[in-house]
């Protein structure tokens, strides 16, 4: 995870002084090192449900989850409103986490000029309004509700390990490191479409939506490219 620094830079390395006054002190280091969008997203998902837990989840569901019997009827606003809204502090936690984690990167690699800001949080909108396609693709014209950043988050990852790949770049679609993080994460998916409660802290019997998560995981593997070239990367 590229989210915390516990070392300081060594002193006396090569092209410094080899002794320092007493006077002489090195910056301290970030405990969180990860660019501001990351943290503004993180942040606005802890914000969102502090405000949420105000009201009763089964309100907060009827207005701002994502149905796909309602996106039959034509109403498709669910498709971004359920990526804010949670169902438990720990579900909004875990996903706060993995957002912090794998985001890093990728708002790494569409940069800090402002385009790149942009492009990261429509990178992240994507993957989640494609994640919850996903769901209802299997679970189409039924009162089934999505809610939770897990699809959008899962597109991170998928990202992320296409930036691993490459160190830093697109690495290709098929390389080990896409490969073997696809791989553990449908892994880990099938053991929560059985038993979510136990990985998922919070879940209860709640069903886990591995729909969400395998289908945000491949468009962020497959979109990441063309976003870059958005951003102005090559």
């Amino acid at each position: 995870m590229d989210v915390l620094c516990f070392e300081s830079p060594a002193q006396g390395g090569p092209g410094t002084p080899a002794a320092r006054g007493s006077g002489d002190r090195l910056p301290p280091e970030p405990l969180v090192n990860a660019p501001w969008p990351v943290v503004v997203l993180t942040a606005s998902i802890v914000v969102a449900y502090l405000i949420q837990s105000r009201f009763p989840i089964a309100t907060v569901s009827q207005v701002f989850a994502f149905s796909p019997v309602s996106l039959a009827h034509g109403s498709p606003q669910g498709l971004v409103s359920s990526l804010f809204v949670h169902g438990s502090w720990a579900h909004a936690l875990m996903n706060s986490g993995f957002i912090l984690a794998f985001g890093a990167p990728v708002s790494r690699f569409f940069g800090p000029r402002f385009t790149g800001v942009v492009m990261f949080f429509l990178f992240y909108l994507a993957c989640g309004i494609l994640a919850c396609l996903g769901f209802a693709a299997l679970h189409w014209d039924q009162p089934a509700s999505l809610i939770g950043a897990s699809g959008a988050a899962s597109g991170l990852m998928g990202a992320a390990s296409r930036l691993i790949a490459g160190q830093g770049r697109v690495g290709p679609l098929f390389s080990r490191v896409v490969l073997s993080m696809g791989a553990s994460w449908v892994a880990v998916n099938i053991v929560m479409a059985y038993a979510g409660g136990l990985l998922m802290p919070g879940a209860g019997d709640g069903p886990i939506s591995w729909e969400a998560h395998l289908t945000g995981f491949l468009a962020g593997a497959l979109l990441i490219p063309a976003f870059g070239r958005l951003s102005g990367r090559r």
